[in-house]
């Protein structure tokens, strides 16, 4: 009879002492062997395993399962992870010794509030496109002329993103994703998918599109806004209520199904003490020296961390451009952090004639490419079978989970 004991201890198994979930800037050393002189592949496998080292530092997970059999363990297996988020990862040290390839990274290590376990999609940088960010009530920015803030809003999140490094952002700020702003984002369908979604992923080549609609801009007390002498006196002395709300949704669908992956409101208010004249945008110099301004700037950073966590539990995927015999290209590259070696999953899209309009259904084809050719906006592998006997071909998907 056999008995499976299972014991998880929780510890921490740091070099350093690090507090709460503020980011500490650690060190990690991997080692690879460099197989028929391809340097680049080890160095992708040490550089993986010197960011593991590098998480593991921060704080661990350890697992220990031991199988009995006739009170005399059989099987004794132990297993690490971390729940740590390495960001702005570096190789600051290389070194080679016969076929040993030693490389050492530094990186921002910071508590992750995500349990997911991204696997090694969580090194590769996704496509992300960001739209406009239209107002449901316009004439709520005629205080401080701050009508652009449907452009301005997601310009400044597309802004953060870049800034983080983690993903790849493009621009479409200027496209409205919704027709219906006050129910935004269902649509009649009731299917939560929106076909200029998949139009706009697919002409941009991105994997998710954020998008959202400000819901509310609106000052507590319009009257105190008048330009009458009583009015501008009762705002100087503070008799009058001049607090300004900010609330906007966000929402993040998947470019390939159109389906939402993420929503959130995001919402605060502060004083709108503009001086007259002092603000002319959303972006405006006098706009961020308000207290309003100030808040709204820190949602947007919310509104920046909120989309990377989001996406850092996601797949990446990438499409298929060609398929010719045991070739595949690939339409992601070196910017997106594939490298020579990497496995992806090939997957089939399928579209059923009743529903042509319907988001394709994916099937695992049960083969996999592995990259041997890596360009910055593209990749190229082999396959272990003739695409045509797998039907694999252009606009199929490919994965790493």
């Amino acid at each position: 009879m056999k008995r499976l004991l299972s014991l998880v201890v929780l510890g921490a198994l740091a070099l350093v002492l690090v507090s709460g979930a503020h980011a500490v800037v650690l060190e990690g050393v991997g080692h690879a062997n460099i197989h028929n002189g391809d340097l680049e592949a080890a160095r992708a496998e040490a550089r993986k395993a010197a960011i593991r080292d590098l998480s593991l530092q921060h704080e661990a997970r350890v697992s220990t399962h031991d199988t009995m059999e006739n009170g005399v363990i059989t099987e004794s297996r132990m297993d690490l992870a971390s729940s740590a988020r390495a960001r702005n990862v570096r190789i600051i040290d290389e070194y080679q010794s016969g076929n040993l390839l030693r490389v050492i990274v530094r990186g921002d290590i910071s508590q992750s509030r995500s349990q997911c376990g991204a696997g090694d999609a969580g090194r590769l940088k996704k496509r992300v496109a960001v739209t406009g960010f239209p107002m449901l009530y316009p004439d709520q920015a005629r205080v401080g002329r701050i009508d652009d803030a449907g452009e301005i809003l997601p310009q400044q999140l597309q802004q953060r993103l870049v800034a983080e490094g983690g993903l790849q952002v493009f621009g479409a700020t200027t496209s409205r994703m919704f027709t219906d702003l006050l129910n935004a984002p269902t649509v009649q369908q009731g299917d939560n998918r929106l076909t200029n979604v998949l139009e706009l992923a697919r002409e941009m080549g991105v994997q998710f599109v954020v998008t959202g609609v400000i819901r509310d801009l609106g000052v507590a007390d319009p009257s105190a806004w008048g330009t009458s002498v009583l009015d501008r006196m009762q705002r100087g002395i503070g008799v009058v209520d001049q607090r300004r709300r900010f609330a906007a949704d966000l929402i993040i669908f998947d470019g390939f199904s159109g389906a939402p992956v993420y929503r959130q409101r995001f919402a605060t208010a502060a004083d709108w003490d503009a001086g007259p004249g002092s603000s002319a945008g959303f972006g405006s110099a006098g706009f961020q020296k308000t207290a309003y301004g100030q808040s709204v700037d820190g949602v947007i950073g919310e509104m920046a961390a909120a989309v990377t966590e989001a996406l850092a539990c996601q797949p990446f995927i990438t499409r298929i451009a060609r398929v010719d015999g045991h070739g595949v290209t690939l339409e992601s590259g070196a910017t997106a952090g594939l490298r020579p070696g990497d496995e992806l999953k090939l997957y089939r899209s399928k579209r059923y004639l009743e529903a042509p309009e319907d988001s394709p259904e994916l099937q695992d084809s049960g083969v996999a490419v592995t990259l041997d050719k890596v360009q910055p906006h593209f990749s190229r592998g082999t396959i272990p079978q003739l695409g045509g006997i797998v039907n694999i071909q252009r606009d199929d998907i490919a994965i790493i989970w």
